[in-house]
């Protein structure tokens, strides 16, 4: 869209960005309607929205009100990449801070009840700021380990604000407060859980795809049944898995000791596993069916055997298809994880479930915020390393 005006006889074109224009609207709702934060005077009674102007300081206030303005007229309009980049992580670490900021500010002194939280206004900003830095990363065309630096200084820069405590009045670093030895037991046993059935899916997995790519009249059926299993409601799947894992653990001598039960991490695990297969299965065959015909060639008229072939040539091409299977299965497993709570397999899921028990949305966020954000670091790192896989086949290819 361009608009043009005639100045001192010359005519000033001024480009609006698409996405900017989008941007620009949220920023706009979100700093002078929605509210920052929310004030509580304690974990579970409803919260009273305070706005930009009442949950800072005014000095502060004035500060964050212009900087986002600002940001919002460098997004809206065609500005350089590099000045896009600088206003969003600008305007990422002001909001980061200064939630903290409106976190003591709001509390009155000495009180250990009340709570404060980023309210809607405030998910909006860093939505809206996240959105323009990921348009302008994309546009920049990074290399692989240049996105896995930008991950690792985002994780970096979080830990900073988590140490130094500037988050520590807010009132889901107060239910981590309370909850710290417990929140590590169940991060432990829900990235297990995830890990554990990819790893599981992958060993089983691959060999299968394998054996379908090569067997044709096995394909079908293997792939049918996977499908079906797929159709299944997640938790749905791990009530099903309840009565044969609690026969398992009553009659076969030893199976209760090493966990397998009725409830707990073994239906968890088993049902994590089950969903996995099938992404991992598909890619595999995908992957083998893609092998360019005059690479098998050249390899048998080289007289390689079948396993040579396999490993030292079709494999290796149907690498980076196989790892995009594995990046689903990673990514959806974080997710689903969380459901294993419900039937005690522990995970953050725990403190969803608690919270949503208790109405206390602050406690559903202690779980929902790091399963998010290991669900999002996964897939970067594994899109990352799929990219390089890629580009090596494509330089194997023309070779």
């Amino acid at each position: 869209m361009f608009a043009a005006r005639r100045q001192l006889g010359t005519i000033v074109t001024i480009r609006f960005d698409k996405l900017g224009v989008v941007i620009a609207a949220i920023v706009a709702y979100a700093a002078l309607a929605a509210p920052f934060a929310t004030f509580r005077a304690n974990r579970i009674v409803p919260g009273q929205a305070r706005s930009i102007l009442e949950a800072l300081p005014p000095a502060l206030c004035m500060v964050l009100l212009a900087m986002v303005i600002v940001a919002a007229f460098v997004a809206l309009l065609k500005t350089p990449l590099i000045l896009r980049l600088a206003v969003s992580v600008v305007a990422l670490v002001a909001l980061s801070v200064l939630i903290g900021t409106a976190g003591g500010f709001l509390t009155p002194a000495g009180n250990t009840f009340a709570r404060v939280a980023p309210a809607s206004g405030f998910w909006l900003l860093i939505f809206a700021f996240t959105l323009l830095l990921a348009d302008v990363l994309t546009r920049l065309n990074l290399s692989p380990w240049s996105r896995v630096g930008v991950l690792v200084l985002a994780a970096l820069a979080i830990a900073v604000l988590l140490v130094s405590g500037s988050w520590d009045s807010l009132s889901i670093l107060k239910e981590y407060a309370s909850r710290a030895d417990s929140f590590w037991a169940e991060a432990s046993k829900h990235v297990s859980l995830a890990l554990g059935s990819l790893a599981g899916a992958v060993i089983v997995g691959i060999p299968l795809g394998i054996l379908c790519h090569r067997v044709e009249k096995l394909r079908a059926g293997v792939l049918n049944v996977l499908n079906i299993i797929q159709t299944i409601p997640s938790i749905a799947l791990f009530g099903l898995l309840i009565a044969p894992l609690g026969w398992v653990a009553v009659h076969v001598p030893g199976a209760a000791a090493i966990g397998f039960r009725g409830i707990g991490t073994a239906p968890a695990f088993v049902a994590l596993f089950l969903y996995s297969l099938l992404p991992v299965v598909a890619n595999t065959v995908v992957g083998l069916a893609g092998v360019p015909r005059a690479a098998n060639d050249a390899a048998r008229g080289m007289g390689m055997t079948d396993r040579q072939r396999l490993f030292d040539v079709e494999f290796p091409l149907a690498f980076p298809v196989i790892l995009t299977g594995i990046r689903i299965v990673l990514v959806q497993n974080i997710g689903l994880a969380t459901i294993a709570a419900l039937i005690g397999g522990g995970g953050f899921g725990v403190f969803v479930f608690q919270g949503v028990g208790q109405t206390a949305m602050d406690l559903v966020l202690l779980g929902a915020l790091p399963t998010v954000a290991l669900a999002f670091a996964a897939a970067i790192i594994l899109d990352a390393v799929i990219e390089m896989t890629a580009t090596k086949r494509r330089v194997v290819e023309t070779a």
